[in-house]
């Protein structure tokens, strides 16, 4: 089955940033207590970069969201995320890249949806990761997993 992508709003092609000298921090996520290593280390690359308070608050709530949906959908509640600073046209900005091997999301559009749930949830998780970051991208096929990219620049 083709791969299937969502490709982010506001005009945005592609994410095609510069890494910085700093260097990535790739995590895995597999239980509960690395939600907290993910919201520290996006915290400290927030901070690094010279997000707002408020912004960080967005970038670290759209990362435990996206985080917990490994832990709730992916095979084995098993996937990486990798959190790195980036620069584009001389902004700096934090950008999270979220993958896993599960079941993929067959109907991106849907998922994006407010209240759309498979899991009798609210809803509003991926959705609501979109509104907090400022570039998303979802990638995803049926049995190869998802991989979900955010950004969040400094204003």
């Amino acid at each position: 089955m083709p791969s299937r992508a969502w490709r982010c709003w506001a005009g945005c092609v592609t994410m095609a940033a510069e890494l910085t000298d700093a260097e990535a921090v790739v995590l895995t996520v597999s239980a509960e207590s690395d939600m907290i290593l993910v919201r520290q280390v996006l915290r400290t690359v927030a901070q690094r970069v010279g997000l707002g308070l408020v912004d960080q608050t967005k970038i670290i709530t759209a990362g435990s969201e996206l985080a917990r949906n490994i832990l709730t959908y992916a095979t084995g509640s098993r996937g990486t995320v990798r959190i790195e600073e980036v620069r584009n046209r001389g902004r700096r900005g934090v950008k999270a890249t979220f993958s896993d091997d599960g079941p993929g999301i067959p109907d991106i559009d849907q998922a994006l949806t407010d209240g759309f749930s498979t899991n009798r949830s609210l809803g509003l998780g991926l959705p609501g990761a979109k509104r907090l970051c400022d570039e998303m991208t979802i990638t995803s096929a049926a049995g190869s997993g998802t991989t979900v990219t955010v950004v969040k620049w400094a204003r």
